[in-house]
Formats: C-alpha cells, structure tokens, sequence
C-alpha cells in the first residue's frame, strides 16, 4: 500500500490517496496441534479448526480458531491454557502451514468483576452470561465469548471489557461497561398476501421486562380470513439455570372463505421449556390444550362441508419436543451454515395421533464477496393415527407455498369430488417431502440501502396420504400425479413490515385437479 498527500491551496487543505495493491493469494496448507499439557485431547481440539487445508488464508479465520481451541481446552479443565498459532509460509506452493501450540498460560484469577453503565438492566442478566465468576480462572477466550453473549442479549448498543491490574500480580479486575438500548416495541404494521389478502397486526414487546431479560409479548392481528389475539412469556433462565421456560396462550377466529367451506375458532396455549445440547443444537418440551369449535359451515348446498358440522367441537392435548440445530453464520442475513429443525408431538384426547416433521436449510456462498448465496432446503411431515383410524381433516397438513410454490392455499394435494355446483373442498394431505434449490443475489446497479435482492429457485414435493373422507369421496384427479414441480423467479425487499418476498412461478407438473397461481406474495422465512 503506498500513500501520496497533495495540497489543496484553495480548500487549505490536504488530501490524502491511499493506492492498494492486491498481494499474492495464499491457502491453508498443512494444520497441526501440539500441546505441552498433559492429559489434554487433541483430537477433539481439531473440532474447532477453521483453517482446513486448501482453504484461503483468512486472519478473522485464524483468530477464531485460536479463542475456540482456547475454549475447548478449558472445558477439558485446562483453565489456564494459552494457545498461539505458528505460521510457515511457503512462497513456492502459496501456501501457510499452520501449527497451533497449546501450552499452560500464566495462573491468574479473576478478583472482581464490575459492571457499569445498566440503568435498567439488572447486573445478574449481565453477570450470568459470563462461564466464569469472581476468584475463578482468567482465561482470555472465556472473556471474549462472555462479551459476545452479552452483547447477542440484544439489550446493549455497546459492549466494551477492559482488564486492571488486581490487588495482588496474579489477579486481575474485569470492567465491563454497557451502553442500553431500547429494547421494547410498540407500534402497527399491515401488509399484504396473496393468500390471505390485507394483513395487519397491533403489537407490544418486550426483551428485557423489568430488567430481568425476560421475553414478552401480546398481539392483535387481523386479514381478511380471520383475526388472532396471541400472548407469549419467556424466561430465559428458569430458577437460575441455562433453561428457558415459558407459555405461550392465543384465540384464532378463522373464517370460511373460497377455499374453505367453514370457519373455526380456536382458543389454546402450551408450556416449554427449552435446554441447549451443544453450542449448536438446542431441545424445547411443550404440552400444551387446544379447544377448536367449528363455526360459519355454508348452509348452501354448493358449499355444504362433508368434513364437519356447524358447532362441532374438537378437544386437544398435546406434548412434544424439538430438537433445532443452528450452525449459520448470520441468523438474520445467512450466508453460509445449516439450519435445521426436527418437530415430534403425540396429539390425544379427541385424536389420538403421532405429528412429525423435519425441516433444514443449507447456505453456501456462491462466489466472495460478491452476495451470492445458494442454499437448499429440504422438508418432510407425516402424521399417524395410533389407533388404526383415519386422521381427521382438521389435523392434517395443508401444503402451500411454505412447501412448493406456484399454487394457490389449499390448492395442492387431496380433494373430495366436486358437488353438483362443480365446487371440491379441501381435504389436506396426511405426508409430504419437499426440496427447493436456489439461488439469491443481489440486483446490479441498485444501492444496497434499497434493500431489494432477486432470487431464482426450483422446487418439487411429493404430497398423499389421505384424512378422513367425512360424508364425502376422493376426486382421483387431486392425486393422478403425486410429485409437483415448480421453478421461478423472486424479488425480495427487506421492508419495515418484515422481509417480503413476490414470487413469479411456473408450474411444470401437476395433479390435474390443483390450483395454480402465478404470482404470490408471502413474507420471508429461514426454512
């Protein structure tokens, strides 16, 4: 890099121009661990190693997995371990050999820890987050990733830690100093789908209620098919532990429309608990109730539902878990990881039933720095009557364009025969698999500030099984062709309501009887 200063007289000034010339590209080339500790496992030390052979040379890399390697080492029970990376460079093959050495650090013990700059919150949220306390081992990589944890809280604008000398050589004073930010939200917001017509929402919430880092939130929202009222509560450390517990409670008013013979109403809630695995995989249990009472079935014999009766009730309990594992990078704004999630419930009372489900996406960088990102994402439900009967329709899937678009709500898989009136209604599927490839970028020549990204994609799902029939029969034309198919092409703009995206589909394969669209709008979602 070479920097040249010119002097403007009139301006008075100087201006300064920075050239930078692009060295030669280096890759990884061989990775060792050597340790002087002994007792200390290696080989799951080589778990944390992001600096593969082959790979291009990267710092940020390095550095990371130096406070990784630092980390494992000290929940082996190593407190005290210091690891550094030593670098060979070889100018002929372009390449960084690279050997991490890991061997016991200075012995210096945390004496107090001070916290500054919460008004608000209270010092236990802030303290809590930290794997250490006062007059446990000081371990840099222990400090670093306390500092991500308290800033990932989403309370702070700011998180900085400075270390002070402590009242003996082998002990030091931890400062850490906050700055708060707002971290509740009151406002409206509306939108628009193609399934559900206007949408809008009144909303109040909460991350750090009274200052305890708790979660809460109550909405109100209304379409044009229904409106719901939703409550939830989150404590993110149940009696102290690294467990989450919380309720969630809701009325959803449904109503029939074109799609739907009748209406429903549906009053609820759950319990859960959620408990980290890994750093990565994370279970929730909840149990919860669900009464669902139907409501507004058409008297008009062209719409009269075979399914349900006006008035008829369902009761349900619930309990299950799931299990998600998050390895992305960027929750928010992905670009390279997997994300995943495996849902099972048993469903009894009215039903007595087995739900499960399995969703994942992978992202991948396409080329560096250019904001290119594929990803792959793949989906699969089913669901099982344990007594050897038939699921209800109430209780099945309704595949739309979460699983495959180019197809209107309830427009894809198993229907009953049309009336005299030439009118089907929707039977739902009891099973479906589903894959999309595609590919996101961003638009040339637009400022990034616009927030606007385009996207080209293909999907396929396989969706059979047949609910309970009710009064009705199967139309053969809703299931001739199980696999559809769909590819198409996206705009996604990053709004103030939220990520929505217009997808412009082209249906390539089909059951006779399915609905198609060719334009949708629906909001942005990770899988």
């Amino acid at each position: 890099m070479t920097s040249v200063a010119e002097y403007d007289a009139a301006r008075n000034a100087y201006f300064i121009n920075f050239t930078v010339n692009e060295g030669q590209r280096y890759q990884f080339g061989n990775v060792g661990i050597e340790t002087s500790i002994n007792g200390l496992n290696t080989d799951v030390l080589r778990s944390t190693v992001q600096t593969g052979k082959g790979a291009q040379y990267s710092v940020s890399n390095l550095q990371e997995t130096i406070e990784d390697m630092a980390y494992e080492a000290t929940t082996q029970g190593y407190s005290f371990a210091d690891v550094r990376a030593r670098l060979d460079r070889d100018v002929a093959t372009g390449t960084f050999n690279v050997t991490y050495l890991v061997d016991e650090g200075a012995r210096i013990y945390v004496e107090r820890i001070n916290i500054t700059g919460n008004t608000k919150t209270r010092d236990f949220v802030v303290r809590r987050e930290l794997a250490f306390g006062e007059g446990d081992p000081f371990n840099r990589s222990m400090v670093i990733r306390g500092r991500e944890a308290i800033q990932n809280l989403g309370f702070f604008s700011k998180v900085e830690v400075t270390t002070a000398p402590g009242s003996s050589p082998d002990k030091v004073v931890l400062n850490i100093n906050v700055t708060e930010t707002s971290t509740g939200e009151y406002g409206a917001s509306a939108g628009y789908s193609t399934s559900d017509g206007i949408l809008g929402e009144v909303s109040l919430t909460e991350r750090n209620f009274l200052g305890r880092g708790q979660y809460l939130r109550a909405a109100i929202g209304a379409s044009q098919s229904g409106r719901t009222f939703d409550f939830s509560f989150t404590e993110p450390r149940f009696m102290g532990l690294k467990v989450s517990a919380g309720f969630d409670a809701y009325h959803r008013i449904s109503d029939e429309t074109t799609a739907s013979f009748y209406g429903s109403q549906s009053t609820g809630g759950q319990v859960r608990f959620g408990v980290p695995i890994t750093s990565a995989l994370n279970a929730t249990l909840f149990g919860g109730y669900e009464r669902k009472v139907i409501s507004d079935v058409k008297d008009n014999p062209a719409y009269k539902s075979a399914l349900v009766n006006d008035a008829q009730e369902f009761n349900k309990a619930f309990i299950g878990y799931t299990l998600t594992w998050n390895g992305l990078d960027d929750v928010k704004d992905p670009t390279e990881g997997l994300y995943a999630t495996f849902t099972q419930q048993y469903i009894g009372w009215d039903h007595n039933l087995l739900k499960t489900e399995a969703r994942g996406r992978y992202f991948l960088p396409v080329l560096d720095d250019s904001g290119i990102v594929a990803s792959v994402r793949g989906q699969a439900g089913v669901v099982n009557s344990l007594n050897g009967g038939s699921v209800h329709a109430v209780e099945a899937f309704m595949p739309g364009s979460s699983i495959i678009r180019g197809f209107e709500g309830r427009g894809v898989g198993p229907r009953l025969a049309a009336n005299a009136s030439g009118n089907s209604e929707y039977l739902g599927a009891t099973m479906y698999a589903a894959v999309s490839a595609e590919i996101e970028f961003p638009i040339p020549a637009l400022p990034e500030s616009y927030g606007l990204s385009g996207a080209l994609w293909a999907d396929a799902a396989w969706i059979d099984g047949l609910p309970g029939t009710g009064t009705g029969t199967v139309d053969p034309l809703s299931q001739d062709v199980p696999l559809r198919t769909s590819i198409g092409a996206s705009l996604i703009w990053d709004s103030p309501f939220g990520p929505l995206r217009g997808d412009v589909s082209h249906v390539l394969n089909k059951s006779t009887a399915d609905r198609t669209q060719v334009f949708q709008i629906t909001l942005q979602t990770l899988l």
